[in-house]
This record gives structure tokens, C-alpha cells and sequence, in this order.
């Protein structure tokens, strides 16, 4: 039914698989005299993990655990279940820090983390522990417009012109809110030539467009889609084909001619996985996302595979020739975090002033 992956309920936010707890445990023999030959056979040991993510990785998760359970209870004498938990990164890194067991965290991006490891939960070097930085898929920033796109929004300075609606949720709780910004900040710094004072008065007008401030990527998506706010939304591109996949006739993409690659960050949660007895399964658990089979699970939900054989096979669906800035041209997810997000930076004042 049309519509049915955005009205998701406030609980089932949280929880998409349900835990199943199962006893690894056989009957004991009821009395000395019980030949061990008589015993009942063991129960196939059963484990459960955590995964804590960001908003829109919903589906993509939904698809990826059912193939990885398979694939570990075909190489293993045991059976694993796994929970699901969604919301803004920023937001959710915050909640593991504060207490939710996650076994693996699997979140929009590297800093969000990094504050995970500051609060002693994950280990230094996590980002090498899997390929490519720990990053099994990216994405990229896009613009999602009403059929027609009636207020021809073609590039990053429409968005900041008078009369433009803009959807885009909130830096200060959601990962996909910092790529929107960034990326609209890289367009900035080209078209007026490193200026940073014009690049500034750019930005405070894009965000004067913006109508509501949601704390995730998906509730942005569901202002803009569900709820008919705005003329454009600043969306990651999964969501934005996710939406268009919904509503065929109604909506449109937009690709703008700067955008940045996201590179959303896997984890294991150190503390977690040590004190349940679940490292083995937990790192199984990110390393297939490697896999040939899990990196079309990610195709097939419009993340960019890492695995380049395996993106060629998208080619008719991801624009492999966009022009995209990295965190690297902001000199790391330190130096731009502390400029543009931390309490104070250049994203609080601009949005104050608004």
C-alpha cells in the first residue's frame, strides 16, 4: 500500500526485528543412572545483537539481516537474531553513548562514531578494522522536487532563492543534515570563489528557506512527501529514490552539479560485544556487508556499493559521473565538525541570526 515505509509508528522506529531469546542449553539427565547415550541432544546455541543506525537505512537493514542470518546459520552451529534501532545519527550515537547496548553501530558518518569511542564504548582504530574506512557504502546529496519541478530548482543557488521552500533536517541531531550542509557549502566556496563572507550569506539564506527542521533524515522525507511541505528536498539519494519509487508520478531528482560523498561508518561496539560474548557474530556481521550478495542487497536499496564490479551493474541507476567534493576538502570530520556543528560554530549562528 502507497505510503507504507514512511508512516512508520514511533515504536516500530525502534525496533524492526524482534529479539528472540532461545536457551543454548540440553536437558541435564535427570539422575546419575541417565546414560549419556540417552541424553536429549543439544539446543543450537542462539545469539542476539544490536544494530543501533541513522534513519534511512531502514529497508536496506530490513533485506541485509535475513540474508545474513542465513548465511551464518549455513556456516554455523547456531542461530542469531537481530534488533533493529533508527533515528538521527547524531541522536543515536548519543543514545549508545548513553547506554544502548549496541553491538555494532552502523551510522551516517565517521564523527558520529568517533563520539562513541569518546565515551570509552569503542576502540582506537575502529575505522581500519573494516576496507575502505570502515565504509561498506556511500551515497551521495541529491534534490528531490515535485513532478514537473515547478520552481525549476536545477543547482544550490535555487535553493537559496526567494519563494523556495526547503526541507532538510537538522544538523545538530542528523548525519544526512551535515552532508546537505556541506555539500551546499562546496558549491558555495566555487561559485564565489572561497569567499567565505559570501559563502556565509549563501548559506544563512538557504536555511531562512527552510520550513521545519525535522531530527532525521526520514522525518524530513516525511514532511516533504507525506505531508506536502516544501518545494525541494535536500535528501540523501537513497531516500530520494526510495521516494520516487513510492510515487512515480509525483515526484522527480535533481542532481546537482557539486554534491560530496557520503561515506556512512560501521562499527563494532567493543564494550558491548565483549561483556555478551557476541564479537565473532558481530564482526561477521559487518564484514559481509562486503560481501558480493550484500553489496547488491545495498544496490538494490539505492546505496552506492563499494565494491566497484558490483556498482557497474547500477550504472542505469546512480549518476557515476557526479562531481563530488569528500570530507577531506573540509580537513576531516574533526576540523569540520568543530567549525560548522559544535555548540557555537558557524551552523548555530547562522541559524540563530534566522
Amino acid at each position: 500500500m502507497k505510503g507504507t515505509f514512511f508512516k512508520t509508528t514511533a515504536a516500530s522506529l525502534a525496533l524492526i526485528t524482534t529479539i528472540v531469546t532461545a536457551t543454548s542449553c540440553s536437558n541435564a539427565s535427570a539422575s546419575n543412572e541417565t546414560s549419556p547415550e540417552s541424553a536429549a541432544p543439544a539446543a543450537a546455541k542462539s545469539y542476539s545483537i544490536i544494530n543501533v543506525s541513522y534513519d534511512p537505512t531502514r529497508e536496506l537493514y530490513v533485506a541485509y539481516n535475513e540474508a545474513f542470518k542465513k548465511h551464518w546459520e549455513s556456516e554455523h552451529d547456531s542461530t542469531v537474531e537481530i534488533t533493529q534501532s533508527h533515528g538521527g545519527s547524531g541522536k543515536q550515537a548519543l543514545e549508545v553513548a548513553n547506554g544502548n547496548p549496541a553491538d555494532v553501530v552502523t551510522l551516517a558518518l565517521e564523527y558520529d562514531v568517533k563520539a562513541v569511542e569518546d565515551a570509552g564504548l569503542i576502540e582506537p582504530g575502529w575505522v581500519s578494522e573494516f576496507p575502505l574506512d570502515s565504509s561498506p557504502y556511500t551515497s551521495t546529496i541529491v534534490f528531490l522536487v515535485r513532478k514537473g519541478n515547478p520552481k525549476n530548482i536545477l543547482d544550490w543557488g535555487d535553493i537559496a532563492k526567494d519563494g523556495v521552500g526547503v526541507i532538510t533536517p537538522n544538523p545538530k541531531t542528523s548525519g544526512g543534515a551535515r552532508w546537505n550542509y556541506l555539500a551546499a557549502w562546496a558549491w558555495a566556496q566555487k561559485e564565489y570563489n572561497n569567499d567565505e563572507a559570501k559563502v556565509i550569506d549563501y548559506i544563512k539564506k538557504v536555511y531562512a528557506n527552510v520550513l521545519v527542521l525535522d531530527s532525521g533524515a526520514r522525518g524530513s522525507t516525511n514532511s516533504f512527501v507525506e505531508n506536502k511541505q516544501g518545494d525541494v528536498l535536500l535528501a540523501w539519494e537513497n531516500e530520494a529514490f526510495l521516494s520516487l519509487k513510492e510515487y512515480p508520478d509525483e515526484y522527480e531528482i535533481v542532481t546537482p552539479s557539486i554534491s560530496i560523498l557520503a561515506q556512512p561508518s560501521v562499527a563494532i561496539v567493543d564494550k558491548v560485544v565483549d561483556k555478551n560474548g557476541t564479537r565473532e557474530v558481530a564482526t561477521e556481521y559487518l564484514n559481509y556487508l562486503y560481501s558480493e550478495e550484500a553489496q547488491r542487497i545495498a544496490g538494490e536499496n539505492f546505496y552506492r556499493p563499494s565494491n566497484e564490479t558490483v556498482l557497474a551493474e547500477f550504472a542505469d541507476t546512480f549518476d557515476l559521473n557526479i562531481n563530488l567534493v569528500t570530507i577531506n576538502d573540509f580537513g576531516g570530520w574533526d576540523e569540520a565538525f568543530a567549525k560548522h556543528f559544535a555548540d557555537g560554530g558557524l551552523f548555530d549562528q547562522i541559524y540563530e541570526q534566522d
